[in-house]
């Protein structure tokens, strides 16, 4: 399980990469003009996935930060909030690769906002995982209506079909 666990955490950051490098091509006003989507714009769809990802991370390293991680400002800088994406990927993955059978089934802490919680370690990275397909979603269809082409981001784990920018999370 756990070389699964270090797959589906390189290719959610290859992922975050590739809609990040799409999202290049907008404007800045692009980027934060209203647009369907539980956050209005593809900005704070972005500011979300981060800001989320930090505060499950955080939890699975046993930071102790909780909800504090959200009391963070928006990042505003594409540049900026891609490299924290970045930081934040880069985390999860190095978890993942400390992982073992015992660790899997290992309870963390999380922070709501009415109370502590305990949640597996295992659920924690696929509801870590399946939040940031669901937004990369939102953030896939915004790009379309602003005119940009959505990438695909589908093309990571079959060997007929792996996309070039893919590859090198598959030689570490």
């Amino acid at each position: 399980m756990r070389d699964h666990f270090i797959k589906m955490a390189q290719n959610n950051a290859w992922a975050n990469g590739v809609l990040f490098a799409a999202c290049q091509a907008l404007s800045e006003d692009a980027i934060w003009a209203k647009r369907s989507g539980f956050f209005g714009s593809i900005g704070r769809t972005l500011n979300h996935i981060c800001e989320v990802d930090l505060y499950y991370v955080d939890a699975l390293e046993e930071g102790g930060a909780g909800r504090a991680v959200y009391e963070r400002e928006d990042i505003f800088d594409l540049a900026v909030l891609q490299d924290a994406q970045a930081d934040v990927d880069e985390r999860l993955i190095r978890f993942c690769k400390g992982l073992s059978a015992d660790t899997l089934n290992e309870m963390r802490d999380t922070e709501r906002p009415d109370r502590m919680t305990q949640e597996r370690v295992d659920w924690l990275l696929l509801h870590l995982i399946q939040h940031d397909i669901h937004h990369r979603g939102q953030v896939h269809a915004m790009l379309s209506e602003a005119g940009v082409k959505p990438p695909q981001l589908d093309d990571f784990y079959l060997d007929d079909g792996r996309v070039e920018t893919a590859k090198p999370f598959w030689e570490n």
